[in-house]
């Protein structure tokens, strides 16, 4: 048996401004282009997604620079 995955420090963040902001992952997944299953890979570190970093931040108002700092 597998242990519990973790979220990422990008993942957290992520899942903290959805929250903030009232959106879903799967509505964030739309807005950037990929699917749901996808950006839970990326928000778990098991994918890059360094194509969706800049439409991450867009979509959640935050810094560019400093999510690529921990994406």
């Amino acid at each position: 048996m597998q242990g519990k995955r973790k979220l990422t420090q990008f993942g957290v963040l992520v899942k903290k401004t959805l929250v903030e902001i009232g959106m879903t992952q799967v509505e964030l997944a739309e807005e950037v282009g990929t699917s749901n299953k996808y950006l839970n890979l990326i928000i778990y570190g098991e994918r890059s997604g360094g194509k969706y970093i800049d439409s991450i931040a867009r979509v959640l108002g935050l810094d560019l620079e400093e999510l690529k700092k921990i994406a």
